[in-house]
């Protein structure tokens, strides 16, 4: 990999985590495969050894090639790993996808951190919430205040630059990874999350990753899928659109739609009311 040099002043707040995670002793760190959480427990296995413990998630709202790629970077980095199952469409707040579902799942992925915690007699847990996250409408954010969840690269002060230039100095694969969100976002609000529906999203979705599309989304509106990619992307769409659409019809969307708009983050999102946890 090309040498990636760092700055004065990101040297600097690198240096800073490292010294906010030797403060803390031991952690279990929440493991999505993103950049920022791959970063984390990466400076957090270093300066820790084993005393840092990274830990994924696993549910119907996570597709099966980000859990494959979760343990493969684990595996790389050398930070020891779990795969701990989550079970928040059990829970009909969840389910019932308002506007502040993110803070159901935040609230149960943290009980179980927090368990694993407990069981290894590690002090913190902690994810990898950054400040370029400040300002976001991010309910999960209220679950981790409400469990004193630990956010080293906030608290450092490194935003998402910051993180891809310090993920690509540290030479992790991830630094230049796509921004993902779970397969529940796919669906709009108030549309119930169910099993069946993550599981049509992620086979639409999985059509779409071996046309190198690096950015996509197939949104699911009941009979119609929706495909989101950026406006480049488009023609290679296009040019596969016979088979993609005959494919997609096979996992039980009668309609399959190109967005003009191209792809947006969170383009299902509603405005919302901010400021609490629960409805």
């Amino acid at each position: 990999m090309q040498d990636f040099r760092l700055s004065v002043d990101l040297a600097g707040r690198y240096q800073r985590l490292r010294d906010l995670l030797a403060g803390m002793g031991g952690l279990v760190v929440g493991l999505s495969g993103g950049v920022d959480s791959v970063v984390l427990a990466k400076v957090a296995h270093d300066v820790l050894g084993d005393r840092a413990l990274a830990v994924t998630a696993d549910s119907p709202s996570l597709p099966r090639r980000e859990l494959r790629e979760a343990v493969e970077v684990a595996e790389q980095i050398g930070v020891a790993h779990l795969v701990a199952p989550t079970a928040e469409l059990d829970n009909p707040e969840y389910a019932a996808n308002p506007g502040n579902r993110c803070y159901f799942c935040r609230s149960e992925l943290f009980e179980v951190l927090d368990r694993i915690a407990a069981e290894r007699g590690l002090g913190w847990i902690a994810y990898g919430e950054n400040v370029s996250d400040a300002g976001d409408h991010r309910p999960g954010a209220i679950a981790a205040a409400e469990r004193s969840v630990r956010a080293p690269l906030k608290e450092a002060g490194l935003g998402k630059d910051d993180i891809r230039a310090l993920a690509a100095h540290l030479g992790l694969p991830t630094w230049d990874k796509p921004a993902f969100a779970c397969l529940a976002s796919r669906l709009p609000q108030g549309t119930p999350v169910t099993p069946e529906r993550l599981a049509q999203v992620e086979a639409a979705e999985d059509l779409l990753r071996p046309l190198g599309l690096r950015q996509y989304r197939v949104r699911h509106h009941g009979d119609i899928a929706r495909i989101e990619v950026p406006p480049e992307d488009m023609a290679t769409v296009l040019e596969h659109a016979p088979r993609l659409v005959a494919a997609i019809r096979d996992l039980g969307f009668p309609h399959v739609t190109l967005d003009l708009a191209g792809y947006r983050r969170g383009s299902l999102s509603q405005p919302l009311i901010v400021g609490i946890g629960r409805p």
